[in-house]
């Protein structure tokens, strides 16, 4: 796992800490907290934070907290750190978790957590953000922080709806921030540094003999948005800690400098120069930072390549390359930042829509895109992110593919194609204990790994990603139909019987998924969500550097790293399909027009890709996280594929992408006409506490995904529950859209009612999901689809008690087994998510999924969706 190594850049920290209460106990021991923390941030051996960069708010009125705030999400650049310690409460229902100031009364005067604090912080201007809350019910916390935009790393001081008793120890701070403290000062043996994820596993050791009021263990919980990499909090160490570079020794100094020397020439203007130029020098002094804001650039990337492109832009940010002084450039100081480049990713389908619509997405971003009727583009809940001056696909099929999709005239982007910045091959992973007999595994030819692998043989179950919603899966499916008779790409078109015989290997409901990461993440050992496949069974069709990830226990999708490689009988053997060509990862320049700044952004754009592809500057940094060079034909030094346990072949060939644009379409033409017919009942939850943490928008954005994945032969529905005008009928469904709609138009629609009038299209009732449930699933099974399934998006079961139907479970779950098969792929967002034995036996009794809430969540579900049009007779 990469980390973040905010040093030498403008960070700050920002100390919430109350313990003088108006009408609430006094908290003694936090009044020491904010002192104590401060001197361990500070300290020479964290070597993090500089003096004047830890600010400490001790808040008696909401305003203050906000106020703080805006203060720190405007001036930090690097790393974000923000603290709260005092008490916190929380609703009946667990959620909407409230920070308590010195005036705080119970459900007055109070910072909300959702509506304040991120809010505030989705519009920081750090690259990283880091919160650590130490309050009763921090843990209830999550549900809204999977709401957050930036890249954000959480930190509770306990688990969910736990009071804590911090706050009423004896002086020197309290209990959970004297080991925070102690972490960050002293630091964790064998280890150069703490990260983030070091420092949770310090204090749930730590802590591990501590006690909640209720008795139980008391366990610091974490969470992470928007990133999987990890963020260094202290370079201490129990060890001989190595210096700090030089390069952030001067540029630190430098900042000591300018910050001085501005005071000492206003001293000397007054002494001996005219009253008018003490006046600009007075000016000059009370000014910006001597280094002038940098050029921001966005990088809009695949989510499996987000990580390393994350790690290149600040390798890129902190180089010479980009610091050092150009010709040309003024007066612009040695070490300051000439561009910062903030790096996001969205899936395949939402990318091409964007470029598909880009006219609205740009108005979007200029304020002014709800303004336009009679647009027929993306949804603005469903977006990509904001318009990027860099694209990086994960290959060129991709670029081909969004080409295809924009107007031919009137768009407002034009897109540069430029040569790759790296490789890696695509592979097929073969369990290590059933390797294939007589297959060699560098060059195999796809005849060969098909047969190996049919029920005659391995009898392995091939899982794709979807080539809808991953550049991945796309090229595999290239692959997979070009060069299954090892003819190659370079001429010709798909074979439609070839394509039916490989989807049909391919073909079972839940088989496809979001990304190589996300399919990856579902088969380690460590995850067992409802559902699931059978990883010993399972031969996934992915990506050697995610492949090589896996295997070496590095953190993938939204799976954790683990701290050792997994064992030889958990991993994956590469097998490299032959003639199928490598992930190329162009870099694409997206100029807009109207642009003011357009020159230098170019500029900016060609000095990044100039660096990416320079041996000693990102080739060196991407070789590191797994990629292949652009120069070489296998792994440099340094590259994790040289590692033994990554089951991967070094000497296997690196194919270059030679389709023409002509044969991708075809393929996808090809792919699309071996899909049968589906028919998809989107059932959503439409109560009240759907409004609370965060959870509405997340629904709204899965079902949007739903809709947008129909077409002529891929029909839908779309019903709520509880029904509005019948709110007391357990049983009655609001029908928005009927069963067999082909146009995503009225689904959208809909979908944007709920969005734009959350309190009146919400219904203020429980809402009894097996009671609709049971509606949905009697409904589909008199359908005549061949493939169908249910799409079931909830907060909780909220209906229970009283005034259920006697044996409605019982119905339900004979109902589910009854033929013909109905698969449900649930999103449960509550806090039980996925755990409740009510949605794990729906999910394994129907041949369905469970999705539990969190930052992958739409992507995943909108992953098994896609896999609904594959589903045939001969499902394995």
């Amino acid at each position: 796992m990469s980390e973040y190594d905010a040093r030498g850049k403008v960070n700050r920290a920002l100390l919430i800490c109350v313990d003088d209460y108006r009408t609430l106990r006094p908290l003694p021991a936090v009044k020491d907290n904010a002192r104590e923390l401060e001197r361990a941030l500070l300290a020479p051996g964290t070597d993090l934070f500089t003096k004047g960069e830890v600010v400490t708010c001790r808040p008696q009125e909401p305003w203050e907290v906000e106020q703080a705030l805006d203060t720190v999400v405007q001036e930090a650049r690097g790393l974000l750190l923000v603290y709260f310690s005092g008490h916190g409460r929380v609703g009946r229902d667990g959620g909407n978790l409230q920070l308590m100031v010195g005036a705080s009364e119970r459900r007055h005067k109070t910072v909300s957590w959702q509506d304040t604090v991120l809010s505030y912080l989705d519009n920081a201007r750090a690259d990283r953000i880091v919160i650590v809350l130490e309050c009763c019910y921090a843990g209830n916390a999550s549900e809204a922080f999977h709401s957050c935009r930036k890249p954000t790393s959480l930190l509770m001081a306990a688990q969910p709806n736990r009071r804590i008793f911090s706050g009423e120890e004896p002086t020197g701070g309290s209990v959970f921030t004297r080991a925070l403290v102690q972490t960050l000062e002293r630091g964790i043996p064998g280890k150069r540094f703490v990260t983030f994820e070091d420092l949770v596993r310090a204090l749930r050791e730590q802590l591990a003999g501590e006690r909640t009021p209720m008795g139980d263990v008391w366990e610091p919980r974490s969470a992470k948005q928007n990133t999987v990499d990890d963020v260094i909090l202290s370079f201490a160490t129990p060890e001989d800690r190595p210096p700090t570079p030089l390069r952030i020794r001067l540029r630190r100094w430098l900042k000591s400098y300018f910050r001085h020397w501005p005071r000492l020439l206003l001293i000397l203007a007054i002494i001996f120069v005219p009253a008018t130029t003490g006046v600009v020098l007075l000016q000059l002094a009370d000014g910006a930072a001597p280094c002038p804001p940098a050029l921001e650039l966005r990088l809009l990337t695949a989510p499996e390549a987000e990580p390393a492109l994350r790690q290149a832009a600040f390798d890129y940010e902190m180089s010479q390359a980009n610091t050092r002084p150009l010709s040309g450039e003024g007066d612009l100081p040695d070490g300051c930042r000439r561009a910062q480049i903030t790096v996001y990713s969205a899936a395949k389908d939402q990318v091409d829509q964007g470029f598909a619509a880009a006219d609205r997405w740009q108005g979007e971003a200029h304020g002014t895109g709800k303004e336009r009727p009679g647009d027929q583009g993306i949804d603005p809940l469903h977006r990509p992110g904001p318009q990027p001056d860099i694209w990086i696909p994960e290959s060129t099929a991709d670029y081909y593919e969004a080409r295809r999709g924009m107007p031919a005239t009137g768009s407002p982007a034009t897109l540069h194609y430029a040569a790759p910045v790296a490789y890696t091959p695509l592979v097929v992973g073969i369990p290590a204990r059933r390797r294939l007999d007589d297959v060699e595994p560098a060059g195999a030819s796809w005849q060969e790994l098909l047969t190996g692998t049919d029920s005659t043989h391995h009898d392995l179950k091939l899982l794709r990603p979807s080539p809808v919603l991953s550049g991945t899966g796309l090229l595999h499916t290239l692959g997979l139909y070009l060069a299954h008779d090892g003819s190659g790409t370079a001429t010709g078109a798909p074979d439609l019987t070839l394509a039916r015989h490989a989807e049909e290997r391919l073909a079972a409901p839940g088989s496809q998924y979001a990304g190589s990461t996300e399919l990856l993440c579902s088969l380690r050992p460590d995850t067992d969500a409802a559902g699931s496949v059978d990883r010993t069974r399972s031969a996934p069709l992915v990506s050697e550097k995610s492949l090589a990830d896996y295997n070496l226990g590095r953190a993938i999708g939204s799976c954790p790293a683990l701290d050792a490689p997994l064992p030889l009988r958990d991993r994956y053997v590469a097998y490299y399909p032959a003639n199928v060509p490598a992930l190329d990862h162009p870099l694409v320049r997206v100029d807009w027009q109207g642009a003011t700044d357009a020159t230098p952004r170019q500029a900016a754009v060609a000095g990044f890709a100039q660096w990416l592809r320079a041996r000693d500057g990102g080739q060196r940094t991407l070789t590191a996280q797994g990629y292949r060079g652009v120069r070489d034909s296998g792994p440099r030094q340094g590259s994790p594929l040289l590692d033994s346990r990554a089951d991967v072949s070094p000497l296997a060939a690196t194919v270059p992408f030679t389709a023409a644009p002509e044969q991708v379409s075809r393929v996808l033409d090809g792919y699309d006409k071996a899909q049968r017919s589906s028919q998809l009942l989107i059932l959503m939850d439409a109560s009240t506490s759907m409004a609370d943490g965060g959870k509405l928008p997340i629904a709204l954005s899965a079902a949007g995904r739903a809709v947008e994945l129909v077409g002529t032969r891929h029909t839908y529905g779309l019903w709520t529950f509880p029904d509005r005008a019948h709110p007391e009928d357990r049983d009655a469904v609001r029908e928005l859209v009927p069963l067999g709609s082909a146009d995503p138009a009225p689904g959208k629609a809909a979908l944007d009612r709920i969005a734009g009038s959350p309190h009146g299209e919400l219904v203020d009732h429980g809402a009894a999901m097996e009671e609709a449930l049971t509606r949905a699933v009697r409904k589909m099974k008199k359908s005549s689809a061949t493939n169908k399934a249910i799409v079931l998006i909830l907060d909780q079961d909220d209906g229970a008690g009283a005034g259920r139907a006697a044996g409605v479970e019982r119905t339900l779950s004979a109902l589910v087994k009854e033929g013909p098969r109905v698969p449900i792929l649930a999103l449960a967002m509550g806090r039980s998510g996925c755990d409740t034995f009510a949605l794990q036996q729906l999910a394994g009794a129907s041949h369905g999924q469970c999705v539990p809430g969190g930052p992958q969540a739409v992507d995943t579900l909108a992953g098994r969706i896609a896999s609904i049009g594959t589903a045939t007779k001969g499902d394995r």
